[in-house]
């Protein structure tokens, strides 16, 4: 009897390796949404009304829980873990038996203690509930301040830019999207954001949120008396594990629930998977957070396999964040604005009038990292060298062409390597690389050769 705490894509990947192996141990999901699992990368193009809801409860087949007899329990919250038992408790006072459980619960919205915080008309954006109810208000909104300049924010901003709302970023950072690209790849974003017409204001620290008189929102005031108005004020300044109940468990947490290369807590039986689970990372030794969409798939597959005794190892995840903006696409991944850059080489091209730049970080002649904005084709192919640790030598003077690819590798590279990854499974894998949970129902997933299968 398998449990799951959480029905996002880790869970989705564990269901899926899960069933692969053993067609009838009882699964049951608990999840304190209401919905289905929903593809919350684009809950933005539904705040900017683009994508229906049913778009964003479609990426597995309205069928999914039946065909593979799920058990599927939503509007409910777990609240304890008996260890002993083998149970797990909700808030509603029901309790579920488990043989083997998987915690997959995500992350939740990180907000400081501003002063007025809990004003009316403050929200987050991590859910399709968080949308929806921007999406409500929407019409009755003149202007926004965000406060974060991460991928949420922005994409929180695109989405109340779409409604015709006047929007303001607050960034503490020298840039916005700090962590996930440099400052010229920042700068490009940030430049195309203002252009349309959004505020941006960096190096800013939020100090108050700002009372009308009336218990909702007016605005707020920066450290150093600034003030930007605002009818409404989003928070998005990260997210943090959403494991409120398992310290009290016995289950080991730092920042987030430790797990070993199989995906399993210190508690025999009960594995972690997603934004809640701390796990190797592929290019630093210590394990790390890393809530990213496509590494909670495949963290959820591993989980998925060793739950029904099929022994499968995690090789470490790798930081990648995809993002599009105001029609400028942007990919990043691995290492690329290192903070100790000695011993690093590397290879850039930039036009930023065409929003166009290109980072490739090397070490030892081994790609650790990229940045491409304004052209992100066969992003693939380089986190394929990243993870292989490929000696780029023989082509390193091609790296930055355009059209690099394939036929730019050695013959041997391309026979050992790359033919299996890439060609095998129809030329889906750098769609699966970038976000596996979307691929195509009719092509059999690669996740198996990615985890190192």
């Amino acid at each position: 009897m398998i449990t799951i705490i959480g029905n996002s894509v880790a869970a989705i990947g564990a269901i899926e390796a899960i069933r692969k192996v053993d067609k009838r141990v009882p699964i049951t999901v608990i999840s304190k949404e209401t919905y289905v699992a929903y593809g919350r990368p684009v809950i933005s193009d539904f705040l900017k009304g683009k994508a229906k809801e049913e778009k964003l409860l479609s990426y597995r087949r309205k069928d999914f829980y039946e065909k593979n007899d799920i058990k599927l329990i939503l509007n409910e919250e777990v609240i304890d873990i008996d260890v002993k038992k083998k149970k797990v408790l909700t808030l509603s006072g029901n309790e579920y038996k488990y043989n083997k459980l998987l915690i997959a619960t995500g992350g939740v919205p990180f907000i400081p203690p501003f002063k007025g915080k809990d004003l009316k008309n403050v929200y987050t954006f991590t859910t399709l509930d968080d949308a929806k109810k921007l999406l409500s208000i929407s019409k009755d909104i003149k202007k926004a301040v965000v406060i974060g300049g991460g991928l949420i924010g922005l994409k929180a901003a695109e989405g109340l830019h779409a409604q015709g709302i006047k929007v303001s970023i607050v960034e503490l950072m020298d840039r916005i999207l700090s962590l996930a690209f440099d400052k010229i790849s920042g700068s490009i974003v940030e430049n195309r954001m203002t252009d349309v017409g959004i505020d941006i204001y960096t190096e800013a620290s939020t100090e108050e949120i700002l009372d009308d008189g009336k218990g909702s929102v007016r605005g707020i005031r920066l450290k150093g008396g600034r003030e930007i108005e605002g009818d409404i004020v989003v928070i998005a300044i990260g997210v943090v594990p959403n494991a409120p109940f398992v310290k009290k468990a016995g289950i080991e947490m730092n920042r987030g629930i430790l797990v070993n290369d199989f995906m399993e807590t210190n508690v025999k039986g009960i594995f972690a998977a997603g934004d809640v689970a701390e796990a190797k990372q592929l290019l630093y030794e210590q394990k790390m957070l890393l809530p990213i969409w496509p590494d909670a798939y495949k963290q959820g597959r591993v989980a998925g396999y060793n739950m029904v005794g099929k022994k499968k190892i995690y090789e470490g995840g790798l930081a990648m964040n995809s993002i599009e903006l105001f029609g400028v696409s942007t990919i990043s991944a691995g290492i690329h604005t290192p903070q100790n850059p000695e011993g690093f080489e590397f290879l850039i091209e930039v036009d930023e009038k065409k929003c166009r730049y290109r980072k490739i970080a090397l070490k030892d002649n081994r790609v650790l990292g990229f940045i491409f904005v304004g052209d992100i084709d066969r992003a693939g192919i380089f986190v394929g060298l990243i993870r292989d640790k490929v000696d780029v030598s023989p082509f390193k003077d091609k790296l930055l062409k355009k059209d690099f690819g394939f036929i730019d590798l050695t013959y041997d590279l391309r026979q050992e390597r790359f033919w299996k990854r890439f060609l095998e499974v129809k030329d889906v894998s750098c769609i699966n690389e970038i976000c596996p949970a979307y691929t195509p129902d009719y092509v059999e997933s690669d996740s198996e050769v990615i985890d190192g299968e």
